[in-house]
């Protein structure tokens, strides 16, 4: 699964606003300093959807405040 995520950082307080099914605004009290923000962004999604940091990927957007993101959910049934 894929989701477009914009992230507001140095806020202070956190907020998640949940645009549609694919697309979120969050903000974070960490900096963009040392993969701070990044690596909260991470632990956020990983709550929200109940997976590991380990199975979040930062795809696209490093070091910009728009980033995609590849959520691995594991094999699902059909």
């Amino acid at each position: 699964m894929f989701l477009k995520v914009r992230v507001k950082v140095g806020s202070k307080k956190e907020e998640i606003i949940k645009k549609d099914e694919e697309t979120f605004l969050i903000s974070v009290k960490e900096k963009a300093k040392r993969n701070e923000a990044n690596l909260r962004v991470r632990q956020i999604i990983s709550c929200l959807y109940g997976v590991s940091t380990k199975k979040i990927q930062i795809i696209k957007g490093h070091q910009s405040p728009s980033k995609l993101l590849r959520v691995d959910l594991g094999k699902t049934l059909l």
